[in-house]
């Protein structure tokens, strides 16, 4: 085999190198290795491989902790230590802001991290009934498979949850409907932990019975969700679970249900809502818009500050929420919450809203590029992006400084997903 020194790591944590003029991604190499390849994809510009030897190894390079690495497709960098990896994603925000926005942050804002292992208090697991592998198997998916891992257990996941694998493995290959149950979503919060079963068939009482006794037996709450996720409902009429988060340092208690969405790692959350208001800098008596509002995550901290902030969403369930949120922590007179599909509104998506002294974005993968199109020219003095997505936010980036009159103050990465390639961050734009 032909070796090569890989240059860098892409977004999707496959090192890159160069063979004859032709990119070469090879999973589970790292930058400055000299490696040996098997392509199983090959391109005219590009090649993609799995990883033969490691002949020369990055001093970065550890041992994985997880025994389900490199089958399981939930995890691609636990080879690589947690500060390097963090390096590795700022490179990745700082290169799609260059490349695809043309635009580079006056300040690298210091990076967001937390936990490493058993962090993640969100997750949906799939769900196969395989007889060839003695009954169900519980988990993420495996690398470029539909397949579901064969695991026992997850280093990501808390614990306490990792060590329900094995038993939800059992408990599915006993119910009727083993073969209708294709996931198990995780939602923890600091009142309960939840299990949201997607059935497609009615339970039959036998099936009933087991699951209340699974229930029972490892401290959990179960949700049935026959249809959509508004479909998903405790068993038996049982009261809804206390689902919820706090912010400490804003006096906020966050109620959420189990199919809404919050951040995974709530330890980084804290800290990225605390990293917002800070750079965001909100003041008393000033008009602030918290756009992708969800349950009000950022909403109510800046008006814990005392400005009066209006929240968008597009879910109405998750408006209602964000309103609910706010009477419960007595900020229902400075925090109101609108429904409205910034994506899909005609014409200009913030119109009727009025004007805003700064803005606060944290929208879905897509981006936000409608929005930042239609800001008014007295537009928001300061806006602060949370991005789960590089490209995008570099593609925005480009569109609020090259046309809008913004210039890109700082920048840095959010390590919301340790030992996965997600890039998570927040820039800061000022008029």
């Amino acid at each position: 085999m032909e070796a090569l020194k890989v240059e860098s790591l892409d977004q999707e944590g496959r090192g890159v190198a160069r063979r004859d003029g032709k990119a070469v991604f090879v999973e589970g190499a790292l930058p400055g290795e000299v490696v040996t390849y098997s392509p199983y994809r090959k391109k005219p510009t590009y090649e993609v491989a799995t990883l033969g030897r490691v002949l020369k190894e990055s001093p970065s390079r550890v041992r994985p902790r997880c025994p389900h690495f490199g089958v399981c497709g939930g995890c691609s960098l636990q080879h690589l230590d947690a500060r390097a990896q963090v390096a590795v994603k700022q490179r990745v925000l700082e290169d799609s802001l260059w490349h695809i926005g043309r635009v580079r942050p006056e300040r690298i804002l210091p990076a967001i991290h937390g936990p490493a292992w058993g962090y993640r208090h969100r997750a949906r697991l799939a769900v196969r009934y395989v007889p060839k592998k003695g009954g169900a198997l519980v988990g993420f998916h495996e690398k470029r498979s539909s397949y579901v891992a064969d695991m026992g257990s997850c280093e990501v996941l808390p614990p306490r949850i990792s060590a329900l694998i094995r038993p939800l493995r059992e408990l599915v290959s006993a119910l009727s409907i083993r073969n209708r149950l294709p996931q198990i979503e995780v939602a923890l919060g600091e009142g309960a932990d939840v299990l949201v079963f997607r059935v497609l068939e009615p339970l039959l009482p036998p099936d009933t019975e087991a699951l209340r006794r699974f229930a029972d037996r490892h401290g959990v709450r179960l949700y049935l969700q026959p249809g959509g996720p508004e479909t998903a409902a405790p068993m038996a009429a049982a009261a809804e679970a206390d689902l919820h988060y706090t912010l400490p340092e804003f006096g906020l208690k966050i109620r959420f249900a189990p199919t809404e969405f919050t951040q995974v790692n709530p330890a980084v959350n804290g800290v990225m809502v605390r990293r917002a208001l800070s750079v965001l800098d909100p003041r008393p008596g000033e008009r602030i818009a918290d756009l992708f509002c969800g349950v009000g995550n950022f909403t109510l901290a800046v008006a814990r500050s005392g400005a009066t902030v209006l929240g968008v969403e597009s879910s109405a369930d998750l408006v209602r929420r964000a309103g609910r949120n706010a009477e419960l922590n007595g900020l229902s007179a400075r925090a109101s919450f609108v429904e409205r599909d910034l994506y899909r509104s005609a014409g200009d998506p913030l119109a009727g809203l009025g004007r805003f002294d700064r803005m606060l974005l944290d929208p879905p993968r897509d981006g936000a590029v409608e929005v930042v199109k239609a800001l008014p020219d007295d537009g928001p003095q300061r806006l602060v992006y949370v991005s789960c997505n590089p490209g995008t936010l570099a593609r925005d980036a480009a569109v609020l400084t090259q046309t809008r009159g913004y210039r890109l103050s700082a920048a840095g990465v959010i390590n919301m997903f340790p030992h996965t390639s997600h890039v998570e961050s927040m820039a800061v734009f000022d008029l």
